[in-house]
């Protein structure tokens, strides 16, 4: 169920309409718009008493959502979400592309301090890392854990750039919150409803990414299940599906950038590193991500790909992605988007200390 309310309605009359809904039994979920606000029943088994909503003062209408997705739904926000951070130009779903780069793990201090001093130069406003590492066997590198956490935030300190980094459970997530600027659930994870339940209550944006078998509606009913917490920053990412093919590493589907645009508010941005696997397809896929509509790329990058401790064979060279980078800045205005300039995040971060634990908001 969607109450929306009238255009001049109060806050006082939004507050009023979703204290009758707690007082029913059902979570409420306001949301404003650029031209009203919305508010999203959830909870409820059956059908809402609609009489006992659409007499209160302020409202317009009940709408009855009939996806299993409701907040996702373009039926509860039409316009697109953009999550921003204040003091800062680097946001998820607006006209700018978001670009996060960064090795696949954080090795040591030296390792990331190398990466991050040339995506940042290269025009990248976050940067990725991996502190914790699920890996497929148990004898691979599992990641520096707290001390990569701490590697990053001193990156965040020199270069000003947000950081990404993943939470691989309850434990981690709780760390990586205090930590991180987004939580990135991976694809691993990504049906691990009481981890995403967790990362819902952790107010950070969330960074998930599709599982490798999932369907669109199971997507997106994951990024539900963190959005029915109370956390509304979620950003989704096509990271490859598992298929038939051998010539990549997974299948990167670019169809779901524009299916995903279709159903739901929320930015959706490609890794095209995890989606082939292979150095030499990333900036081909790249660049078609752009082309399709994407919100934003996450790249993964590395001084020495060669002596990499995880996923060496998908992560560019830094000249490789000043390359990329600039290729993308040639297809960006055709599609009406822009790309930070080159060095940007460098000089925004001596004009503005960077922020330890940003407010984040969503518009």
């Amino acid at each position: 169920m969607l109450v929306v309310m009238q255009a001049h309605a109060t806050e006082e009359q939004v507050r009023a309409v979703c204290q009758k809904i707690e007082s029913l039994g059902y979570r409420a979920h306001p949301m404003p718009g650029a031209q009203r606000t919305a508010v999203c029943v959830t909870g409820n088994k059956g059908e809402v008493e609609a009489g006992t909503l659409e007499e209160l003062p302020g409202v317009q209408e009940l709408i009855r959502v009939s996806k299993p997705y409701k907040l996702v739904s373009r039926d509860f926000k039409e316009e697109n979400s953009v999550i921003s951070f204040p003091g800062t130009d680097a946001s998820f779903g607006g006209s700018g592309l978001a670009i996060i780069a960064g090795p696949c793990a954080i090795e040591s201090r030296d390792q990331a301090f190398a990466a991050a001093e040339r995506v940042c130069r290269a025009g990248a406003q976050f940067f990725r890392g991996g502190a914790y590492k699920p890996r497929t066997s148990p004898y691979s590198f599992q990641g520096l854990e707290e001390e990569g956490l701490q590697i990053m935030a001193a990156v965040r300190d020199k270069f000003g750039m947000k950081i990404v980094t993943e939470a691989i459970d309850k434990e981690s997530l709780k760390l990586v919150a205090q930590y991180a600027d987004v939580i990135q659930i991976g694809a691993r994870n990504m049906q691990n409803f009481s981890l995403l339940k967790c990362a819902g209550r952790a107010r950070r944006p969330v960074l998930l990414k599709r599982g490798m078998s999932a369907t669109l509606e199971e997507f997106l009913m994951a990024a539900e299940y963190v959005m029915s917490e109370g956390n509304y920053n979620v950003i989704l990412c096509e990271r490859g599906v598992r298929t038939f093919a051998d010539h990549t590493r997974n299948t990167l589907d670019l169809s779901l950038v524009p299916a995903v645009q279709r159903l739901s508010h929320l930015p959706i941005i490609v890794d095209p590193s995890h989606g082939t696997g292979k150095r030499n397809k990333v900036t081909p896929l790249s660049r078609a991500a752009v082309a399709v509509g994407a919100d934003g790329l996450i790249v993964e990058v590395h001084p020495e790909p060669d002596k990499a401790l995880s996923d060496g064979m998908q992560s560019l060279y830094p000249d490789q992605f000043d390359e990329l980078m600039a290729q993308v800045r040639q297809i960006a205005p055709v599609v009406g988007r822009t790309v930070p300039g080159i060095g940007v995040r460098t000089r925004l971060s001596q004009a503005a200390p960077a922020i330890a634990s940003p407010a984040t908001r969503i518009s």
